[in-house]
């Protein structure tokens, strides 16, 4: 489940190195990144809420006594209404704070957004990751986009982004580290060999050729926060121990850091020489 993530924003820099970002190999990376995401944020639903039914109460993921069905019947509610937040409320909401007086309106109407869906994720024993992820959807699909986007860059650059990776630095213990390298390297290698050879058969099964899927494949290795976040709710929970938490954490850092060179090469493929 944490390695079924993609960390867009490292393919994106490559993509647009070498200007690719719009091409169909860009797109459907794109595509694929943002729909992975999804299915892991599901998944990472259906892991709480069988922990919960089981007596495995997570930490801040709501009512943990709920009975299965009634939790999952909950959560299929949430995701309705995040579906109504991307396609109807969210527009409606940035038109309603252009009304407002404070400066900044439309920035601050994003936070109660991001805010309130993460404390319904949480309602419904969901993460409050997961509203968050589909409120930034949501906002993302308004016309106040880089409004937002350009108010909330310093904001979390400046606090929120160096207090969660602290956060998940302070839980590393490097101590076993040699006593874990085989598995370190074991498990890079299968973050980039599954990545680079499913995604990218994928796409050759749907009529790409072999350069283009090389690049989708490569595409698709880098990491990111979605991975962090899912290893830091295991963590959390007690389904991870210290010791593979930070080896997990490690091998994240280093198919993130390898990506780049493996999605450059693949694109030199496909770019003419100039």
């Amino acid at each position: 489940m944490i390695f079924s993530a993609t960390s867009v924003s490292i393919s994106v820099a490559v993509l647009r190195e070498f200007k690719k970002l719009d091409s169909k190999e860009g797109a459907t990376i794109l595509g694929a990144a943002v729909a992975d995401d999804i299915a892991g944020v599901m998944m990472l639903s259906i892991m709480i809420s069988m922990m919960n039914s089981r007596g495995e109460h997570v930490p801040n993921s709501g009512h943990g006594s709920l009975p299965l069905w009634l939790t999952l019947l909950l959560q299929a509610g949430f995701f309705v209404v995040s579906y109504f937040l991307i396609r109807w409320l969210a527009p409606k909401l940035m038109k309603i704070s252009e009304q407002m007086l404070p400066v900044a309106s439309s920035s601050i109407m994003a936070m109660i957004v991001c805010l309130g869906m993460a404390t319904a994720a949480e309602a419904v024993s969901l993460s409050g990751a997961v509203g968050s992820f589909f409120a930034g959807i949501a906002i993302a699909n308004t016309h106040k986009k880089e409004t937002i986007n350009r108010s909330f860059v310093p904001i979390g650059y400046a606090m929120f982004i160096p207090i969660f990776f602290v956060n998940v630095g302070l839980s590393m213990r490097l101590d076993h580290f040699w006593d874990s390298i085989v598995l370190i390297v074991v498990m890079t290698f299968l973050a980039i060999i599954t990545k680079l050879f499913g995604s990218g058969a994928g796409a050759r099964m749907l009529g790409f050729d072999f350069n283009s899927s090389y690049v989708v494949g490569s595409g698709m290795i880098a990491r990111g926060e979605m991975a962090l976040i899912t290893a830091q709710i295991g963590y959390g929970a007690h389904l991870i121990s210290e010791t593979y938490y930070s080896d997990i954490i490690t091998v994240i850092v280093l198919a993130t850091l390898l990506a780049p060179f493996v999605l450059k090469h693949a694109l030199k493929k496909i770019t003419p020489a100039a």
